[in-house]
């Protein structure tokens, strides 16, 4: 007897499940919230350099101060990072002048004025992350992702070893110590290692809540609980809009993400641990508990199945031994899957965070692109539930990874000036990428079996994580040229696209539960 056949006897979508994914659908939303908050955490408002005895120039408005204090760039705006050593005051007659001695432009030697109409204080405006400091300001996502690659390794093993409601809770529990470490933080290198550490206890929240709601549903609804569990991460999107507009301040910002994470913890005491790892581990009392429970809620009285049956089913596939990532890579279609996959989460998520990090240059302002970037992707994913049943995963997971790239590249060649054209393009882009993402969780949850599935989950998370912790440092690449982020993004989704042809698929099979069903 495989464990389909049990879900079959107790309801594989019944009122149990539909428990279930209300209450893991609760931190699914809260995610996106901590992973795309450096939009708003690290903006940096426009700036110019402080400039010194100002009260000087109290018959001049401010235009005019400007003007014989600041150096103007090549398009006519205001520098951001460079003054004037002496005020220019022969400027006031031909503002269209330019220096012709260059030694007296130097780099800000006063601090900086910023405008605060959009944000009271971000952590730019509070250690003047700008200009030399740039690199400092990227780094913070960088720093986060690091976390959450660590994490994934982590919590893969330990869910695996421990169970996933136990590393569920304990995620959830950290990240709210965590999270509010980071809105206390009193000077740089603390918001940077507590965002690290909030992004290694996010990643377990991340790798866990997906497959344990897969582990409780038939084959019929898999599908199903992907997309929706992927649905409330686009409503942790539109949230965190709302969120950031409202609340302008990033300490306070930081509190208003991560307290929902505690109502998350209250609500997981509901949740079961999954059946099928219980007896996988061989502890079928427990699991049989659990299975009476699921039949009893979804009006199944009549199921009889013995503790002695379900100790057989874990004997007959030998899935109670010790496995690691090693075991990943030890045989050979593991090997191949593993790689490949591996490949197409780096590239997946490199191209989704490279695109949800770059919210301007399309004519709208910063929260309704964060807003409407979370819309798209609801209708994007709606259509990948009748995509992925009717095409298969293996097409799915290709070719929105391909059109993704291309959305990408095509806003290389469309000038700035076409500002809705390139709204256009950009949001079709995104939702080519969420597309992409809600693919990749259902996919990779049915290739690896059931002894190694948060072991696969965990490599391939940290891939993920890899590609997210790299991609906010693409956009300095901009220095050396300016599309060269774009291009790289473009470059990267194509690519791991063309790798997802490699894949098995698995559209209408069988969880595999021991390495021999895989082999």
């Amino acid at each position: 007897m495989k464990f389909e056949d049990l879900l079959l006897e107790i309801g594989g979508f019944g009122r149990f499940q539909i428990l279930i994914l209300a209450v893991l659908c609760l931190p699914r939303i809260n995610l996106p919230m901590h992973f795309l908050l450096h939009n708003f955490l690290a903006a940096t408002p426009s700036h110019h350099c402080a400039i010194p005895h100002q009260e000087e120039f109290v018959n001049l408005t401010m235009e005019e101060v400007l003007l014989i204090s600041i150096p103007r760039k090549p398009d006519g705006t205001f520098s951001s990072c460079e003054m004037f050593s002496q005020p220019q005051f022969h400027l006031l007659l031909n503002s269209s002048l330019q220096p012709e001695n260059k030694s007296i432009i130097q780099q800000c030697q006063h601090g900086w004025v910023y405008d605060h109409s959009q944000f009271t204080s971000t952590i730019s405006t509070q250690w003047d992350l700008v200009c030399e400091q740039r690199g400092l300001n990227q780094a913070t996502a960088t720093f986060f992702f690091i976390g959450v690659t660590m994490g994934a390794m982590v919590f893969g093993y330990l869910s695996d070893r421990f169970g996933r409601k136990t590393m569920l809770q304990l995620s959830l529990v950290c990240s709210v110590v965590f999270g509010m470490l980071s809105a206390a933080s009193v000077s740089y290198t603390m918001l940077a290692i507590t965002r690290t550490l909030t992004g290694v206890a996010l990643s377990g929240v991340s790798l866990i809540v997906l497959p344990l709601a897969m582990e409780w549903v038939d084959i019929q609804h898999r599908t199903f609980t992907g997309i929706l569990t992927s649905i409330f991460w686009s409503v942790g999107n539109m949230l965190l809009a709302l969120a950031a507009y409202l609340v302008r301040e990033w300490h306070w910002l930081l509190v208003a993400v991560t307290g929902p994470c505690l109502l998350s913890i209250v609500c997981l005491w509901w949740v079961p641990e999954s059946a099928r790892w219980l007896i996988a581990k061989g502890k079928v009392k427990q699991a049989h508990r659990h299975l009476l429970t699921c039949a009893r809620m979804n009006g199944r009285k009549d199921f009889a199945v013995s503790p002695e049956a379900l100790r057989r089913m874990a004997t007959d596939k030998n899935m109670g031994g010790s496995y690691s990532y090693i075991s990943l890579f030890r045989t050979p279609v593991l090997r191949k899957i593993s790689l490949c996959s591996g490949m197409v989460w780096f590239g997946v998520a490199f191209s989704y965070y490279g695109m949800s990090m770059n919210l301007t240059g399309f004519g709208l302002s910063i929260y309704l692109s964060q807003f409407v970037f979370g819309v798209i992707e609801i209708p994007a994913k709606m259509v990948m539930y009748v995509l992925v049943n009717r095409v298969g995963r293996r097409q799915s997971q290709a070719w929105t990874l391909i059109l993704t790239g291309l959305c990408i590249g095509a806003n290389i060649v469309i000038p700035n000036s076409l500002t809705s054209l390139r709204s256009v393009v950009a949001i079709m882009g995104k939702g080519f990428s969420e597309a992409a993402f809600t693919t990749v969780y259902l996919y990779t949850s049915e290739l690896y079996p059931t002894i190694l599935r948060q072991n696969g989950m965990g490599y391939t998370s940290f891939m993920a994580r890899l590609g997210g912790a790299l991609a906010p440092l693409v956009f300095l690449l901009d220095e050396m040229w300016r599309s060269l982020p774009e291009v790289t993004y473009c470059g990267i989704a194509v690519c791991s696209g063309a790798v997802a042809f490699l894949l098995p698929e698995t559209l209408n099979v069988r969880l595999p539960e021991g390495i021999e069903d895989i082999e």
